[in-house]
């Protein structure tokens, strides 16, 4: 039974990942790759350990493994801290750094110290090596590039200076040092632009957050802006007429009878023209927001397919619904799921109109298949035309909004086909 719960745990940990985003998933795997490299360090000098059993002894074997297991457990604090501090999360683990620096000097000097005593045999001088190539990685992400390059060359030149010391053969010295600089370079350029990278990511999710927050605040500007143009004028001229109306009624003039019907007049006036404007803002032109969709779910990265036929013929009701569904569906793929393709898919042939969109990515949490504000609303909406609204999410992790509207709906008790429009633009 515990195994059973230990693999569903496992499972579900790596379930989890896959069905994260884009962005997050592209983290966890940039940090295992460098974590990885860690416990190869470890490995390595597990196997080198194992290849001198019973050629060294015990004093100097202990010592060693103890070294090398507190350098590779120093290793993979000072990757998982510097990521942090690089990703500006942290602070500089700047003491983590001295010690994983002293480590790494320590580690090689003990190594040809026991070289120079006879007590190791020549080839311990490739361990040290090992402890060189890893050098670079860590401290690349905590120090800046100058000071990473002046710490690695001078430990590789004391390395070589120590090793030269060393009665071995030249051509072993010429290979510890070519060794230890081709490792520095990979691994150092390795950790930096692994770093990096994450960086990039991690902006590019921010800027497309708030370009989607920007795109809300205009819209609101916009609908700002049209209520001050069609209310401004109208509201400036009734209180203009009804301090006027005061005045005459005060003098017992009968004009201001005619003033407070004018007054009348306009605000009813004004109430119409509100409703144009909100109805406008209400309704959305099919043609319009699958041009959008396509031009907004492409600059987001998402490759669009649309396929049309037969929507101009449609009943300007059943497009205006249409369109919403389009709209709301468009808002969800990118809000709500890590979407590499959409398809939509409008189909008025016989006695209904159905429009489909599917996507990848799509969220595991079960919010699109319960639905949301916006969901209820675009069904309220479509339930008024004689129209559904399902949304299916898949094993694969699609998601698949269908909407089906009789083509000549039937709005009898259906109430206003521009529905409720509260809530919507979230699920």
């Amino acid at each position: 039974m515990a195994v059973v719960v230990a693999e569903g745990g496992a499972l579900g940990w790596v379930d989890r990942i896959r069905r994260s985003s884009g962005p997050v998933r592209f983290h966890q795997y940039t940090r295992f790759t460098l974590y990885s490299f860690a416990v190869s360090e470890a490995v390595l000098l597990a196997f080198w350990c194992v290849a001198q059993r019973g050629g060294a002894p015990l004093r100097a074997a202990v010592p060693l493994i103890v070294l090398f297991a507190a350098h590779s457990v120093c290793h993979l604090l000072l990757c998982r801290a510097g990521l942090r501090y690089y990703l500006g999360s942290a602070e500089r683990p700047g003491g983590l750094t001295a010690v994983y620096v002293g480590l790494t000097v320590l580690g090689v000097a003990v190594l040809h110290a026991s070289v120079g005593a006879g007590v190791l045999d020549p080839g311990a001088v490739g361990a040290s090596t090992w402890l060189l190539m890893f050098l670079s990685g860590p401290v690349l992400l905590t120090l800046s590039v100058r000071r990473s390059i002046l710490v690695t060359t001078l430990v590789i030149a004391g390395s070589a200076m120590s090793v030269m010391a060393l009665d071995v053969p030249a051509d072993q010295v010429g290979y510890h040092v070519g060794a230890a600089v081709f490792g520095a370079v990979l691994f150092g350029f390795s950790y930096r632009c692994s770093g990096w990278m994450m960086r990039v990511v991690s902006e590019l999710e921010a800027a497309r957050e708030t370009q989607a927050r920007l795109a809300v605040a205009e819209e609101r500007l916009r609908f700002g802006r049209d209520l001050h143009d069609v209310l401004g004028r109208n509201l400036s001229v009734i209180a203009l007429k009804s301090e006027l109306a005061v005045q005459l009624a005060q003098r017992g003039s009968l004009s201001a009878v005619d003033q407070m019907t004018e007054v009348q007049r306009i605000a009813r006036e004004s109430q119409r023209e509100m409703r144009e404007v909100v109805r406008g803002y209400r309704e959305a032109d099919l043609h319009t927001e699958l041009v959008g969709a396509r031009g907004v779910l492409r600059a987001a990265g998402i490759d669009c397919r649309i396929e049309d036929s037969g929507s101009g013929e449609l009943a300007e009701p059943v497009q205006s619904a249409l369109g919403w569904v389009v709209r709301e569906g468009t808002t969800n793929v990118l809000r709500h799921a890590d979407a590499g393709r959409c398809a939509i898919l409008l189909r008025a042939a016989g006695s209904v109109a159905e429009l489909v969109m599917e996507n990848d990515g799509a969220a595991g949490d079960g919010a699109a298949t319960e639905g949301g504000s916006g969901l209820n609303g675009l069904r309220e909406r479509l339930v008024a035309l004689g129209g559904t609204l399902t949304g299916e999410r898949r094993g694969d992790g699609t998601f698949r909004l269908t909407a089906r509207i009789p083509t000549r709906p039937d709005r009898e008790g259906g109430g206003d086909v521009r529905g409720d429009v509260r809530g919507e633009g979230e699920r």
